[in-house]
């Protein structure tokens, strides 16, 4: 007996093909068995017959940063709806692109544009360039935006080497963004 070959141990092509055909038909009989209160959703907004609006995207605005030969680079992002108006804005902190050093980042919200087929607007500047800060982490919780940056204390300070930390948080209130600053240990938190 241990010499006999078991040849019903080995698989052939009809026996690949009846199991294919099986599962085949448990698949395309279990697409159409739905429970009895299954619904098809879409994207679609039942209240105002519109789809939401994506998040705006920081590749396809003009952001007020001169970077002169070199390309502006979008360091960090975030999205939320941050002035409770049902629609997404995007956080987004932008840089010119450098091999070395520490270039100052600039803050924007953006929001999608007033007409359709353009491109995404800034909105409001929470922090410029000019500035002269870095950031190292941006949030949005609960509609709150909040981000740590690295600083100078002086214009002596090489640019390679910041040597300040601020956190920062905005949130909206009365039709604007208003800035506070946050305990140190607050705003550590990565993006």
């Amino acid at each position: 007996m241990a010499g006999q070959d078991l040849l019903h141990t080995q698989p052939r092509p009809m026996h690949w093909l009846a199991t294919a055909t099986a599962l085949s038909a448990v698949v395309a009989a279990a697409s159409f068995l739905q429970p009895a209160d299954a619904t098809a959703t879409t994207s679609r907004d039942a209240a105002t017959g519109r789809h939401p609006a994506a998040a705006p995207d920081p590749a396809k605005v003009a952001f007020p940063v001169d970077c002169g030969p070199y390309r502006l680079d979008v360091v960090k992002k975030a999205s939320a709806d941050l002035d409770g108006d049902g629609t997404t804005e995007t956080v987004a902190a932008v840089r010119c692109h450098s091999g070395t050093g520490t270039p100052p980042t600039g803050v924007y919200v953006l929001a999608q544009p007033a007409k359709a087929g353009t491109a995404p607007r800034v909105v409001a500047t929470l922090v410029a360039p000019a500035q002269q800060l870095t950031v190292q982490t941006l949030t949005v919780r609960h509609g709150a935006i909040a981000a740590a940056f690295l600083g100078y204390s002086t214009r002596d300070v090489p640019r390679c080497c910041p040597d300040t930390h601020k956190s920062l948080k905005w949130q909206w209130k009365g039709g604007k963004f208003v800035q506070s600053e946050l305990p140190a240990a607050m705003g550590t938190g990565r993006a």
